[in-house]
């Protein structure tokens, strides 16, 4: 399972037609506010938790500059604000749609 499309459809959506025809739009704010980086969402490191800092939200934090593909299993988005280290799955992207419903 992985998208052949993925397209900016609205100022507020991302639309992925994925490989067995399904067509998932999704909310660019879903999106950024479930960037699955340890700087949004933190981390475990031997056992102990590290909780994300919560910043201030930056003019851009909600617009996309650029996606990229990783590999052929994610793609890396470029935030308006230039947060860029969140590596998006393709089954993470699947898990995030059925959340959004």
């Amino acid at each position: 399972m992985k998208p052949i499309s993925i397209k900016q459809t609205d100022p507020e959506t991302i639309t992925f037609t994925w490989d067995d025809q399904r067509v998932t739009p999704m909310s660019i704010r879903l999106l950024r506010d479930e960037c699955p980086c340890a700087e949004c969402k933190g981390e475990t490191v031997l056992m102990h938790q590290i909780l994300p800092v919560v910043k201030p939200k930056l003019p851009g934090h909600y617009s996309i500059m650029k996606i990229i593909p990783v590999g052929s299993y994610a793609i890396q988005i470029t935030w308006g604000d230039t947060h860029d280290t969140g590596l998006y799955a393709w089954e993470y992207l699947r898990n995030l749609h059925q959340k959004q419903q």
